[in-house]
């Protein structure tokens, strides 16, 4: 039996995170599996592995990029410059027990989850092992990017992309400057398809993700507000939790939102699945999205996805007056507009989200998986 390797910066809360859970529990049927995690944030996994697969924590530490921001923008110098050393000591503890331990990993294949970790293994992995880039982002038209990626990617056999379109623009780019290297395209997969979903009965948005710049929360926050000057009974539901939460969490409050709009933070995927149900619709107003699963945790529980068309990997899964709508142009009023005509029309709404959910169909575990199997040839010994 293979051994397989999944290596990821930590075991948090966020899409990245869920996906290594999934792959690596589906994983145990057919190889030894570990999931080793750079750095250690909380004292369990975020999301549950099953017995058969081995976690590792390399480090005990936590990245403080948080604490050098909030230093610097409030002019602690002193607590900046401390900050940073402190930084530095983990950038460098972390980098040589990531070093160390591929230089001697036993495992026919490793997995990496991002282009530093890309760079690591390429550079100190076996010879004889099989170096796996699993991309989660989107290269968003960045030059800079796609050229720090495909640096990283030196010594690595295959890339796997999440799009389709991400998929054929890296096959041209590695075709175009003789890059050897194999892509391949697997999408996100959803855990579970449910049983029971929403009734549309109550003018819920909801939207689930890491606040990040890049996931614009606060133009969310714009465009409810924008619907909340045309209809009263309506509420937005916010899940997560990130380096912009307190930005949020502000123009929440300069815009009078605070009985309306919710914040709550990091939630069981459980308390999620039961705010989806008491939702209906999901709105994304992310700049760039490589595929987003939350988009098909949400179409799972029937609700129909409104979101930006920046939003890239979204394309993919969202079909105008399908399953949803693709706003053009990141228009704030157009999004509003068109949540607010949605509201107002139930059995539209319905018939969104069962296009919604034959589209979460298509995306089940089961199928997805076995691409995995066969780009690990985890059947060939």
């Amino acid at each position: 039996m293979k051994k397989v390797t999944i290596l990821t910066d930590d075991l948090g809360y966020g899409g990245i995170e869920k996906s290594v859970s999934i792959l690596a529990n589906y994983l145990t049927d057919y190889a030894k599996v570990e999931v080793i995690s750079l750095y250690k944030l909380y004292e369990e996994p975020a999301f549950s592995f099953n017995s058969k697969v081995n976690v590792k924590y390399l480090t005990e530490l936590k990245p403080n990029k948080l604490d050098i921001i909030y230093n610097l923008k409030n002019l602690k110098i002193f607590s900046f410059l401390l900050a940073v050393i402190e930084w530095l000591k983990i950038k460098i503890k972390s980098r040589k027990a990531l070093i160390d331990y591929i230089s001697i990993c036993d495992s026919n294949i490793i997995i990496s989850t991002n282009r530093i970790l890309n760079k690591y293994l390429g550079n100190y992995k076996k010879d004889n092992v099989c170096a796996v880039a699993w991309e989660h982002f989107h290269h968003h038209d960045n030059i800079e990017y796609i050229k720090l990626l495909v640096k990283s990617l030196k010594n690595i056999d295959k890339l796997v992309v999440l799009s389709k379109s991400l998929a054929d623009y890296y096959k041209k780019y590695f075709i175009d400057n003789n890059i050897n290297c194999t892509i391949e395209y697997i999408p996100d997969t959803l855990e579970e398809i449910p049983s029971d979903y929403t009734n549309y009965k109550n003018n819920n948005l909801i939207a689930v993700g890491k606040m990040t710049p890049r996931k614009a929360f606060e133009d969310l926050i714009t465009v409810f507000k924008l619907v909340d000057l045309k209809t009263n009974d309506v509420y937005l539901n916010l899940v997560g939790d990130g380096s912009s939460k307190n930005k949020v969490f502000k123009k929440i409050v300069d815009n009078n939102l605070t009985r309306k709009v919710h914040m709550y933070g990091y939630l069981p995927q459980k308390s999620i699945n039961k705010l989806y149900k008491e939702s209906s619709i999901f709105c994304m107003t992310s700049h760039t999205e490589a595929f987003g699963i939350t988009l098909l945790e949400a179409m799972s529980y029937k609700l129909p996805i409104i979101a930006f068309d920046s939003a890239e990997g979204a394309k993919e899964l969202i079909k105008n007056n399908y399953n949803g709508y693709l706003i053009k142009n990141r228009n704030e009023y157009e999004m509003a507009d068109k949540i607010v005509e949605l509201l107002n029309n139930k059995k539209e709404l319905k018939r969104l989200g069962e296009n919604a959910y034959k589209t979460a169909l298509t995306y089940q575990k089961e199928e997805i998986l076995k691409l995995w199997n066969k780009i690990l040839a985890l059947d060939e010994e």
